[in-house]
């Protein structure tokens, strides 16, 4: 058993590491949006019974969607900063970043689903802490662009 437990940490360090090679600053929000995400599903499923909703394939289904969909938004992400990137390099200018776009994109969905967690938790009857949700909402916040509304026009 400890054999397959090392190799498992080996395994699992040999892709992090290779994705933190290729995607740099990504990695963290990315694997942390992905983790979010099988949680979430799951405390979903959990937290239907406790709401009186039925759980089936057709809602099981559209769950998943979702969350390959969040990823999508990621990828987005990535290809907004590779064309910045690409504008940037081909005026001359350096860019002090690389995937900013994409781990803004991330971190905005990990605290959409750290709520949604939260929420799912609450509904099966735990107590949450009263500081946990006020401090996902305040990353979350500091996530969304700010527009003055008197600049709209």
């Amino acid at each position: 058993m400890e054999n397959i437990i090392g190799k498992a940490k080996v395994a699992a360090v040999g892709i992090l590491s290779v994705l933190a090679a290729r995607f740099g600053i990504l990695v963290i929000p990315l694997v942390l949006l992905v983790v979010s995400n099988v949680i979430d599903y799951a405390t979903g499923m959990m937290a239907a019974s406790y709401r009186g909703e039925k759980v089936n394939s057709n809602a099981g289904f559209k769950g998943i969607v979702k969350k390959v969909c969040m990823l999508l938004l990621v990828v987005v992400g990535m290809i907004v900063d590779v064309a910045l990137a690409y504008g940037a390099d081909t005026l001359g200018w350096n860019l002090p970043f690389s995937f900013l776009v994409s781990c803004i994109v991330s971190l905005w969905l990990l605290t959409n689903e750290l709520l949604s967690i939260l929420e799912n938790i609450s509904d099966t009857g735990v107590n949450i802490p009263p500081f946990l949700r006020p401090l996902v909402e305040w990353v979350k916040k500091k996530c969304e662009p700010e527009i003055d509304e008197d600049d709209e026009e």
